[in-house]
């Protein structure tokens, strides 16, 4: 039955932000449970552990491991660097990134006085426009830093995997590259290749790859993230990150998780379930989404989006913002296959009332 919650927000359907609608699995938290007791001493021990063992599941010295508080700790330290690096070396220093995708670089990127340049996505497919993100680095003659997500967020597609890699390969000195793989866990398309797997082949010295226990793992609340690269470039990122920035619960959470495969199979398991729900109703109603990589899809709305965002929350569910570049779509978390009913009912009624 869909109710109207108005704004209610202890019952609102938190589908804006794509976290797990699962929460941490029953291990991570019987782990921070059995870790109380250390929790007045520094979480040193586990950390080291929770290094090891990312290092180990990504074939990796550890050396090339950076554990930060999520992933956006070793965003705002890369972006850090190569600002420092510039001003050492007397040079211009300035953030390239595809228009729409997560703003957390731009935002580091700002606050510094760092230019940021915004290109659009290809209007025929929303994949990264390859061509003009290397001519705005092309007309600068200082340091670029592309940032990329992959898959994207909003769009919750993988960009074109052989372009991608060459274009690094290619790439001049000056030409630096993160790459946001918050969403990899989620990726089924066979097509996709890490670029983790590119630091491991030596693909480039100037590739740094951040990702985050934030999502399929159910542990947003507890920021827990890693960043990966050559030993050098870790030195230097780490350089820029705070001391102990990863607590005991988060520690423990983190390891406990990765030892649960089952759970990771649920996780995903929910999430393709979820997906499939949703691309069944927006099929049936007519309305466009792209193909999702990820735990959100991002769909057509016929309407003003803001005001079928206001009528979503009136009807107890949140979903994202608007997106001003790429105008009538909106963004929605992949949900339990519970709330994706109530979300389907409730755009069956908006169709039913001409809304969407």
């Amino acid at each position: 039955m869909l109710t109207n919650t108005n704004n209610n927000t202890d019952k609102l359907l938190k589908l804006d932000f794509n976290e797990n609608s699962l929460g941490m699995s029953d291990s991570a938290k019987a782990a921070i449970i059995n870790a109380l007791g250390s929790a007045a001493r520094y979480p040193d021990k586990q950390r080291s552990k929770l290094l090891t063992k990312v290092a180990a599941i990504n074939g990796v010295p550890e050396e090339q491991v950076l554990l930060g508080n999520g992933s956006i700790e070793s965003i705002r330290a890369v972006v850090q660097m190569l600002h420092d690096k510039a001003l050492k070396t007397n040079v211009a220093f300035q953030l390239v990134i595809p228009d729409p995708t997560f703003g957390c670089a731009a935002l580091y990127a700002v606050s510094l006085g760092v230019p940021v340049v915004k290109v659009p996505l290809t209007t025929d497919n929303y994949d990264f426009d390859f061509e003009r993100l290397q001519d705005a680095a092309d007309e600068f003659t200082g340091i670029s830093l592309f940032y990329l997500c992959n898959p994207n967020n909003p769009t919750a597609i993988i960009t074109a995997t052989d372009k991608l890699k060459t274009w690094i390969k290619n790439a001049p000195e000056n030409h630096y590259f993160l790459l946001d793989e918050a969403y990899f866990g989620y990726v089924t398309d066979p097509s996709f290749e890490s670029g983790v797997e590119w630091i491991k082949q030596e693909l480039s010295d100037n590739l740094i790859v951040v990702r985050t226990f934030s999502k399929l793992f159910g542990l947003a609340g507890l920021r827990v993230g890693y960043a990966i690269a050559n030993p050098q470039t870790i030195l230097e990122i780490e350089s820029l990150m705070s001391t102990d920035n990863i607590n005991l619960s988060g520690a423990v959470a983190a390891i406990a998780t990765l030892e649960d495969e089952a759970f990771l199979a649920h996780s995903l398991q929910t999430t393709n379930q979820a997906r499939q729900m949703m691309e069944a109703t927006l099929d049936e109603l007519g309305l466009r989404y792209l193909p999702s990589q990820t735990n959100f899809i991002f769909h057509e709305i016929k309407g003003d989006v803001q005001t079928y965002i206001d009528r979503m929350r009136e009807h107890g569910i949140a979903v994202g913002r608007e997106f001003p570049s790429i105008p009538s779509f909106n963004r929605i978390t992949l949900g339990t296959p519970e709330e994706m009913t109530v979300v389907i009912e409730a755009l069956q009624l908006f169709r039913e009332k001409g809304w969407i």
